[in-house]
């Protein structure tokens, strides 16, 4: 009997175990994946009694970011103080934990939230989590406890801005975009210049850019775009407030046209006019006096720490070219490191391998191509380095080579920052700091739009925030992964990609569309992104050339274009047109389609044209093409002066 009662007693009792686990609370989906869960029951909802309490001052900042950020994404107000907490606070505190790293964080979900971190930054990463959580559950978030940190200190992205322009406000939203994703290191590379052989093989023709105002060399900065002192620096301010460290880059002696146009006498008749020669004086007094300009002085133009100095892809001809080169490497190094910065440069030194000393400690090399720079030797000498593998990570818009979209399956089953090329290192290396990935921006004048480039990036982001965060053993597979991040936004109140979530397919109609008026005010849209279908009725009175339908920050959609008067659109200093002019009296039915590849035009129901990419030049060996691309986002933010009658205006969130 005793027995009897003894195995009912451990039946129960399994019983009720399975129960109890079973009520607890599965791992949430975040972008990077969390390290340490554990499950509570239940959930906590955030509403407007919810108070954000730091306890220490230089917490402040972090409540505020998350407070507003918070509002951002739910409208709710949350209010932020010092002090004591009480139940249903949500309470942020720098704690050191030694089993934590620099970054690491530890919250705590229960009848309020408790987030300890070493630092403050830990402590932002730890916000960026709850506001992913609170994104897919309405602002509730399921009970738990979670311990995080990475494995790679470095998380980075490139972006090419020399070869096409990037508008600062661009960069901003990057900014807050990367740190949703615990991308600490916004890589900026401030000039290059296209290839000669698109513009008739002649350096003259050939575009470039230096993307930088500047006083010692006034006429410097590009004529197409640039960034002004002040706004680079606020810039990089924003950055800092939210966790991410800007590496601004000047890319020199190679990729230096821009410095060529402005002062013939730099250039390298031996070598090609984007480099810079390295066999006169002149070269390193510019170069180090371009150095002084924005890394002197008691408050520097570049804030950060570090500094990228190029030093890539200059040729290897003879030795006297390649002991020079490693001089001239040398010597930008120790430029930098006389005003504080940490040098980083591209892996070259297996290219040009000789004997003049390179300086080696301290300095941090981007490994972006084995044949340039061993990763092996490299180490072996003693540079640390980060990995930005160029058959895995390089991004080239359109081009024909390297991606146009990242493999991100590949990327996500197969790629740490432990593999450079076709070398693999063990998992966090001591000398290997992190991983990066780039857009490279190689064809200028082939239509790409910074949302093209957006498009590109927001699944790379997401998947190499991933991979240098976890490293190689996420436990989400590839395809639930790949599902679930389409459910996170590109940031608290930033929608680059102007995407829609949900299955509405009528985003917007207006009945009758009246001139000049801020929709965006009204509606809170400013663009519609791929895919998408556009249509309206129109009663056309005759339009002055250059009439706008509706414009955004980003792009204007025209009745009559500025040139041939046909509905078109610009974006990006790209002006694009159908072929299809509209009759003074004439009445319409007008829809226009967009996706990441076409933009088409219909007219009664009747398809007009198709803009899609084109190629624009090609060779006749074939070699060298360049394809141009005609996309666009939709604008939806105001409309222009025109007098035509519209009505029955409709946005739906798919593409007929």
């Amino acid at each position: 009997m005793k027995n009897r009662f003894l195995f009912i007693v451990a039946a129960l009792m399994l019983v009720t175990t399975a129960f109890a686990v079973a009520d607890k609370n599965e791992k949430p989906f975040v972008i990077p994946e969390i390290r340490e869960w554990n499950g509570g029951e239940g959930t906590f909802t955030i509403t407007s009694k919810t108070k954000v309490v730091y306890q220490q001052p230089k917490l402040a900042e972090v409540a505020s970011l998350f407070a507003n950020d918070f509002q951002k994404m739910f409208g709710t107000k949350l209010k932020v103080t010092d002090g004591k907490t009480r139940e249903g606070d949500i309470t942020i505190a720098i704690e050191n934990n030694k089993e934590l790293n620099n970054e690491g964080y530890t919250i705590d979900i229960n009848e309020g939230i408790t987030i300890k971190a070493n630092t403050v930054r830990g402590a932002i990463w730890a916000t960026r989590t709850l506001l992913q959580i609170a994104e897919q559950n309405g602002g509730s978030l399921p009970k738990g406890h979670i311990v995080d940190y990475p494995d790679y200190e470095m998380r980075s992205f490139m972006l090419d801005c020399g070869r096409k322009f990037i508008p600062i406000s661009f960069l901003h939203e990057y900014v807050d975009f990367m740190a949703y994703y615990k991308m600490n290191t916004f890589h900026i590379h401030l000039n290059d210049n296209a290839f000669k052989q698109y513009f008739g093989h002649d350096w003259a023709k050939t575009p470039s850019g230096f993307r930088l105002e500047s006083d010692f060399f006034p006429g410097l900065a590009s004529r197409d775009g640039y960034y002004t002192k002040e706004e680079f620096i606020e810039l990089q301010k924003h950055a800092e407030k939210v966790g991410v460290e800007i590496i601004p880059e000047f890319d020199v002696p190679a990729h230096s046209l821009a410095f060529v146009h402005y002062r013939p006498e730099l250039g390298s008749k031996d070598y090609g006019l984007d480099h810079l020669d390295l066999f006169n004086p002149a070269t390193y007094t510019f170069v180090d006096s371009l150095f002084m300009e924005f890394l002197g002085g008691e408050e520097p133009v570049f804030r950060g720490p570090r500094f990228h100095v190029g030093t890539d892809e200059y040729s290897n001809r003879d030795t006297a070219v390649v002991e020079k080169f490693r001089y001239f490497t040398d010597f930008c190094i120790r430029t930098a490191e006389k005003y504080g910065k940490q040098a980083c440069v591209w892996g070259a030194l297996t290219h040009a391998n000789g004997k003049t000393p390179v300086k080696v400690d301290n300095v941090l090399m981007y490994e972006w191509y084995n044949g340039y720079a061993d990763p092996t030797d490299m180490i072996n000498l003693g540079y640390d380095v980060v990995s930005i593998p160029d058959g895995w990570t390089y991004i080239v818009p359109a081009a024909g080579y390297y991606y146009d979209y990242l493999n991100c399956g590949m990327l996500y089953n197969s790629w740490t920052p432990a593999q450079i090329g076709n070398q693999k290192f063990e998992e966090k290396h001591p000398q290997i700091k992190g991983g990066s990935f780039a857009v490279w921006n190689d064809h200028a004048g082939n239509g790409i739009s910074c949302k093209d480039i957006h498009y590109r990036v927001y699944p790379a982001m997401q998947t190499m925030a991933v991979k240098m965060w976890t490293g190689a053993k996420p436990t989400v597979s590839y395809e639930d992964f790949d599902k679930a991040r389409l459910a996170l936004s590109d940031a608290p109140g930033v929608n680059i990609a102007g995407r829609f979530a949900g299955d509405k397919r009528t985003i917007l109609e207006i009945p009758a569309l009246k001139a000049n008026t801020n929709y965006a005010k009204k509606n809170g849209i400013r663009e519609i992104g791929w895919e998408y279908t556009v249509s309206f009725d129109i009663e056309y009175t005759k339009e002055n050339a250059g009439t706008v339908l509706f414009a955004s920050r980003d792009a204007q959609f025209y009745l009559t274009d500025p040139v041939e008067g046909k509905i078109g659109f610009s974006r990006d200093g790209y002006l694009n047109t159908f072929n299809y002019s509209l009759y003074p009296g004439e009445k319409a039915y007008i829809t226009i389609c967009g996706n990441k590849e076409e933009t088409k035009l219909f007219v009664n129901g009747k398809h007009v044209e198709t803009l899609n990419k084109q190629t624009i030049y090609h060779n006749e060996g074939g070699k060298d093409k360049m394809y141009y691309v005609r996309t666009l986002v939709f604008p939806l933010e105001e409309t222009g002066c025109f007098n035509s009658t519209i009505s029955n205006f409709k946005v739906e969130n798919s593409c007929r």
